[in-house]
């Protein structure tokens, strides 16, 4: 490289060596070469030209790249990504081509001196070892975009050489952890460009000397009531070492058994039981998160259908469509909420995992999937010329289930074979098209043609026998929800009601949101010293009376295992008597609070009688065997200990 390189102030104000900055790991150059300038004016400018490599989410840095393979940081202030983005306005983003001089934020220096903080707006050359030989700094009153430092770059082949080995940040991880006191004295630990950055209890515990010493951390500072690991460019992954050696529970009980990977059993059959087990601990854990939303919402939904069925409000008013979002928005956005929290459960970003959720609940790709029959592998469009069936993932949950987990393992491989300077950028846009395409044309399509199968076969059953149709539908149609097969069943409702005006089918679905409510009321009735059991319990009592089963069965019966069972064992006694008596139903609404759904227009017949003993039944069988053999309270203890060693470990194991 010849010649020298002209660096711009990028704000006015008073500008000052590298050693000056009030911030300890820029002025000993930690974080390499370059210089300060401390504001006297808002206007922040490119003080290279490049291309703009990294934007902090707290808008307080901007890293570019320039065509010299110069890799420049701009910092603006000390500490100021505890003010969360609040005094900046940034006017690039990643991926743009910028000159030098040209303005690409403002900063509020006012609001931030009332938060105690410093203003400096710092300059670093993150890759001085390999690309200064000498840099020269003009200080003094500046102006924004006036040259005010003079780069001489090494010659090739002169870059300093650098250590050997590389770092082992899992065991880094571990070092830093212990060495700040362990576990137990870490309330909470975030990152910011540089720092992982931990709220202590007590900052004396920590080892500030053997954490300087060690490789891959380039320096500890103190400020704003955190203990600052200074690490560099590397701060992701060291940061993604210490929470695997924390735990999401940061703080947690240190004296919980640590867990390692628990390898399955052998033979078939355990096997089977040990895998399932699993993915039933993956799903109940993704979804307790959002139970009392989920219960919330399904009473809501349940007392407006109860509302429109009295006539005290038409399907068609604006109130009802404004009421309707309320309760409905939290399903129809399901997959967001899902791929959040299975993210966590399964150790995958969740915001990438949020942001995939939304892919699949995309309006566009709906409309898509609304247009042709959920039951059939209908060609509804292409992907790069492939023909593919898109689903409707809309109150879905097994899709991001699947999601997350190849999140989960895709993530370590990307950051492992993207170069440290691009993975910000490309690391989450090949995750987000990777992860969608994968569940959009492989695990959708599959879960569609598993659906036209299931509703051939209901079909057929129900053309059998009613009784027999009653009690095999009844006692597995739950199965179905878990894995969202159960939207098999919904077209071959439609179609019922579309041709005859009523459908058997939906009284014997009804029969089983019924059974899991009972379920759920015989937890609540049982439990006498978990008071937050019982909350939820008889939150999802209520919201599965009002159709929705969702807080029942992941809430409480499938996490406990038995009681899933045993409310089945109430369903299929339900769909029996359902079958027996020819129930009928004339719409959606079921369970209790769609009692109306059981009246024939014509005037109320044995449909409604058979409701009422089908339902009758259903509610004493299910409770009865849930309250008997189903639920002990001492299993909320023995599972709340298992989950803590789950949760330790991120590693799904066996209930």
């Amino acid at each position: 490289m010849k010649g020298t390189v002209k660096m711009l102030a990028p704000v006015s104000g008073q500008a000052i060596e590298m050693t000056e900055v009030h911030d300890p790991m820029f002025s000993e150059k930690a974080m390499g070469e370059g210089f300060g300038v401390i504001p006297n004016d808002q206007t922040i400018v490119a003080p290279v030209s490049g291309k703009v490599m990294l934007v902090a989410s707290t808008k307080h840095a901007v890293g570019f790249s320039t065509d010299d393979g110069f890799e420049v940081l701009v910092h603006m202030g000390v500490d100021t990504v505890e003010l969360n983005g609040a005094p900046f306005e940034l006017f690039v983003k990643e991926g743009d081509t910028v000159k030098a001089g040209d303005t690409i934020a403002t900063m509020d220096i006012d609001a931030i001196k009332k938060a105690g903080k410093v203003t400096d707006v710092i300059v670093a050359i993150t890759n001085t070892a390999k690309m200064v030989k000498d840099i020269q700094v003009n200080k003094g009153d500046v102006q924004a975009g006036a040259a005010v430092a003079t780069v001489e770059p090494m010659a090739p082949g002169e870059a300093t050489a650098k250590p050997k080995g590389k770092v082992d940040y899992d065991q880094l991880g571990k070092d830093i952890v212990k060495n700040v006191g362990g576990v137990e004295n870490v309330e909470n630990v975030i990152h910011c460009i540089t720092r992982v950055r931990f709220y202590l209890k007590d900052d004396n515990k920590a080892n500030d000397d053997v954490i300087k010493n060690m490789k891959g951390v380039l320096d500890v500072a103190k400020a704003g009531g955190q203990y600052q690991v200074v690490i560099g460019p590397a701060v992701e992954d060291v940061y993604d070492a210490v929470v695997k050696a924390l735990g999401p529970s940061f703080g947690g009980d240190s004296d919980a058994p640590k867990q390692e990977k628990v390898a399955a059993p052998k033979g078939v059959w355990p096997k089977t039981k040990f895998y399932f087990s699993a993915l039933i601990g993956v799903i109940t854990a993704s979804m307790m998160p959002i139970i009392g939303l989920l219960a919330a919402s399904g009473i809501l939904k349940g007392l407006l259908a109860l509302i429109v069925s009295a006539k005290w409000l038409s399907a068609t008013s604006s109130t009802y469509m404004i009421i309707n979002a309320m309760g409905d928005s939290v399903f129809y956005f399901l997959p967001i909420l899902v791929g959040f929290t299975a993210a966590k459960r399964l150790g995958a970003n969740q915001i990438i995992m949020g942001v995939i959720g939304g892919v699949l609940a995309y309006p566009t790709l709906v409309q898509v999937a609304t247009k042709t029959s959920s039951t059939a592998m209908n060609i509804n469009s292409n992907f790069f010329g492939i023909p593919i069936h898109i689903a409707n993932y809309t109150y879905s949950i097994f899709p991001m289930i699947a999601a997350a987990w190849i999140a989960a393992k895709i993530e370590p491989w990307l950051k492992k074979h993207i170069v440290m300077s691009l993975r910000m950028i490309l690391s989450p846009l090949l995750e987000v098209f990777i992860v969608s395409a994968i569940i959009i044309v492989v695990v959708g399509p599959i879960i569609t043609l598993l659906s036209s199968y299931l509703a051939a076969g209901i079909v057929a059953l129900l053309k059998i026998s009613p009784a027999i149709s009653g009690l095999i539908i009844g006692g597995l149609y739950q199965c179905l929800v878990i894995f969202g097969l159960h939207w098999a069943v919904i077209p071959v409702v439609a179609s019922q009601i579309a041709t005859t005006g009523h459908s058997a089918l939906n009284a014997i679905v009804s029969a089983t949101m019924v059974a899991q409510g009972a379920a759920a009321m015989a937890v609540f009735v049982k439990t006498k010293k978990n008071i937050d059991m019982k909350q939820i319990a008889g939150a999802a009592t209520l919201s599965a009376f009002a159709g929705v089963t969702e807080p029942a069965m992941y809430g409480i019966n499938l996490k406990y295992g038995r009681i899933f069972w045993t409310a089945n064992i109430g369903s299929a006694v339900g769909g029996l008597i359902t079958g027996l008596l020819h129930v009928d139903m004339w719409g959606f609404a079921g369970s209790l609070i769609g009692f109306a759904s059981f009246i024939n227009p014509k005037g109320i017949d044995g449909s409604f009688t058979g409701y009422l003993i089908a339902s009758a039944a259903t509610i004493i069988v299910a409770f009865t065997c849930t309250y008997l053999f189903g639920f002990k309270e001492e299993d909320l203890e023995s599972s709340h200990a298992v989950e803590k060693v789950r949760l330790g470990s991120r590693e799904p194991a066996a209930n």
